[in-house]
């Protein structure tokens, strides 16, 4: 009964049951799509826009909220009990991300340097037309020393990884060719870092890192 009243609304917008399939499936498995991304995600999000209200009923039967940032065009999914941008009744959580998102320990300090250091540039006015921040791995790398005492891996895998992982939550983006090793590799804050770790959780993500040790500077 239910996949008949889908399909016969689906018709009417002109989109296939496949085709609504296949983008819930997309969002269910990355939790988040941006239009800007690659040309899939281009189409998926378009395809979004024409049948919004039956993709938010769908996911609200299941428990899982949506963000959608119109102004940057991304979509983000959260899972029961998470709060959401803008919904300020939603339950708290310590951590806002997409489907519970589980982050390693140096995943989390850089993730809290990106926040910084956008919120930086934000005050600074040095956001691009499409609300992106450009940082050096250098700067990042900084950064990460001043206010948390840490440096990234040293290791050229281990910080590819670190990159890696936040490049798949779509929070940042760099080409492929770049060396993460070498300081002048340039990285993309994408502005859904804001929405991903919002004020409260920038607080419950310092707690959960360790404080660097007082130097002596007798």
């Amino acid at each position: 009964m239910l996949t008949e009243a889908l399909s016969e609304a689906l018709e009417e917008a002109g989109v296939s049951l496949q085709e609504f399939r296949e983008l819930c499936l997309r969002l269910l498995n990355y939790g988040v799509l941006c239009r800007a991304e690659s040309q899939t995600e281009q189409q998926l999000y378009d395809r979004y826009l024409r049948i919004e209200p039956l993709v938010e009923e769908y996911l609200d039967l299941i428990g899982v909220s949506l963000f959608h940032d119109r102004r940057f065009a991304y979509l983000r999914l959260y899972p029961p009990g998470a709060r959401v941008p803008g919904m300020e009744d939603a339950p708290e959580s310590a951590f806002s991300g997409g489907l519970r998102a589980r982050l390693r320990q140096d995943e989390v300090a850089l993730l809290l340097v990106l926040r910084l250091q956008y919120d930086k540039a934000l005050r600074e006015g040095q956001l691009d037309e499409h609300g992106h921040v450009l940082e050096s791995v250098e700067s990042l790398a900084i950064a990460m020393r001043n206010l948390l005492g840490r440096t990234l891996p040293d290791k050229i895998v281990e910080r590819k990884r670190v990159f890696n992982r936040l490049r798949q939550l779509r929070l940042i983006d760099y080409r492929q060719d770049e060396e993460m090793e070498n300081g002048e590799a340039w990285i993309r804050i994408h502005p859904m870092i804001v929405t991903f770790v919002s004020d409260e959780a920038l607080t419950a993500l310092e707690d959960e890192l360790p404080q660097p040790e007082a130097e002596d500077v007798s």
